[in-house]
Order: structure tokens, then sequence, then C-alpha cells
């Protein structure tokens, strides 16, 4: 077994293990865990300060560390969260993740196609997973260098026998199979995925690959797209299902992106320990423009 599947089991095995405590239990728990994280992983610490010192710049440096800190606690608690709600019984999904503006969903739906917009807020999972509980989903996924991490999240992720998961790599043909059969795409389409089909536009005022898949597939199956966000709210998770963004179909990739870009921005401000720092969301920079992470 390779090094990457051991480690998977053994973190796996414990968030499992925790998953199945009482919740005032595991969040105890995962406090000095994901203050441990935060410092014997350096790597990702200093990803997200450094992403923190460009969204937040008027900030001070101990804020930005508390709010890193903060993340941290926050990204354990949802990980270990994923086990319970993959793999415990429904009524556990139901009560830990509420809906409000289903409505709108629901309105879309009845016009045509789909894409459901999620940004990697940590309860992006507890989101999707309600979503597809209720309606017939297609969604994308990223081979992980654990091959056991990635059955395992595959496994959760369709849990529900409506859903289908389509491979990063599978591309875009494979994605508009499902939805011509009538599944609701759900996309979280704000990672830096590198400079192919993507436009640089802002994010918090510094130029940001950002992929132009969204428009693409809005474009190419008159789908409606309605952005989502899911935040972590006390000792549960609440979903929130906004209008459908109107002529989003027929904006140019450039527009549409930086749209997307400032409603991820707007909810970030809202809750800004719960967006996934730990990504290098500027890895790929403009011609000329320095790198932006220490060491990279």
């Amino acid at each position: 077994m390779h090094s990457e599947d051991l480690l998977a089991r053994a973190l796996i095995g414990l968030a499992r293990g925790l998953a199945r405590l009482p919740r005032p239990v595991m969040r105890a728990l995962a406090h000095p865990i994901a203050l441990f994280s935060y410092v014997a992983v350096p790597r990702r610490r200093k990803v997200a300060l450094a992403n923190l010192a460009v969204a937040f710049p008027q900030w001070t440096s101990a804020r930005r560390a508390q709010v890193a800190r903060a993340h941290f606690v926050d990204f354990v608690i949802s990980l270990i969260d994923r086990f319970a709600l993959w793999e415990g019984p429904v009524s556990r999904l139901e009560a830990l993740v509420k809906a409000s503006g289903w409505e709108h969903l629901e309105g879309a739906l009845a016009r045509g196609p789909v894409i459901v917009l999620a940004p990697h807020f940590l309860g992006m999972d507890a989101g999707g997973l309600l979503i597809s509980a209720r309606i017939p989903v297609v969604s994308v996924y990223a081979q992980q260098k654990s091959q056991y991490l990635t059955d395992a999240m595959t496994r959760g992720r369709a849990r529900f026998p409506n859903t289908s998961l389509v491979l990063r790599n599978e591309g875009l043909r494979a994605v508009l199979r499902h939805m011509r059969k009538g599944k609701t795409l759900y996309l979280l389409p704000d990672m830096d995925l590198g400079a192919r089909d993507a436009v640089f536009v802002p994010f918090f005022d510094v130029e940001a690959a950002t992929v132009t898949t969204v428009s693409r597939l809005a474009r190419m199956t008159g789908a409606q797209v309605v952005p989502t966000a899911t935040r972590m709210v006390g000792d549960a998770y609440a979903l929130e299902i906004y209008p459908a963004w109107e002529g989003f179909a027929q904006s140019d990739p450039h527009a549409a992106a930086r749209a997307m870009n400032r409603f991820i921005e707007e909810r970030i401000r809202e809750m800004p320990s719960q967006y996934l720092w730990t990504h290098r969301r500027y890895k790929t920079r403009p011609d000329g423009a320095p790198p932006l992470y220490p060491g990279s």
C-alpha cells in the first residue's frame, strides 16, 4: 500500500471515530487537532495567511492569523462532519443541514437545465449532499493522491442513487451527457486549475486565473445558474440558495467570471474563516507577475 493510502486510511479512521461521538465532544476534540495542524503543516498555514493578506490587506497580521486559526478549526470540524453525512442515516443529514431559498432552485428547474454554483466554502459537501438527496445531480471531482481517499469521497458524495460523479479529466462531454438526461450540475468552479480554459479577472483586486466552465456550459445548454453558499452556523449547516443570475449565459467569459468572483467575495466577507484559504488560488500568475506564495 502506498504511503499516501496509509496516511489517508489513518486519518479517515480517526475522522470516522470522531464523527460517531456526541457533537459537543467531537467539537471539543477538533480544536486541539486543528491547532496542532496549524503549527505542524506550515505550507498550508503560509498559503492561508498569504491569501488572507490579499483579501484583507486592511487587517493586522494578528487578525489574519486569528482568522487562519479559526479556519483550521472550521476545516477539521467540516471534515469530520463529512463522514457523519456521507455514511450516517439520512435523518442526520436532514437534521444537520437546513436549506433556505429552495424556491429559487425549484423555479429554475421548472424552466429548464440548472447549474448550481457552489464555491469552496467548508460546508460545500453538506449543501451538495442535501441537494442530491432531493433531486438528480451530477458533479465533478478530482482524483486525489490517495486512491483510498478518492474512493471514500466518491462513495460518500454519490450515496444517493440519482447522483453521478464525473472525473475532472473526463471533460465537459461527460458532464453534458448527464445534464441532457435531466440532472442538475453541482459545480465548484473557483479553484486555480491553470491558464487553460481560464481568464484572468480580479479576485479581491488581484488578477486570478478563473475558469470559464460555468458560462461555457450555460451557453451550451441554456442552463440557468443558481448560486449557493453553505455556512457552518453554530452546530449545524445552512444552505442558502440565491435567485438565478439573469442573462449569465449571454455574458462574455470575462464578465461572467468577474460576476462569479464578486459573488464569492461578498460571501467570504460574511464568513471569512469558512473559505478554503489553504488552496493556492493565485498559483497561476499573469505573464511577468511575481509569485504570490512563499517558496513558489
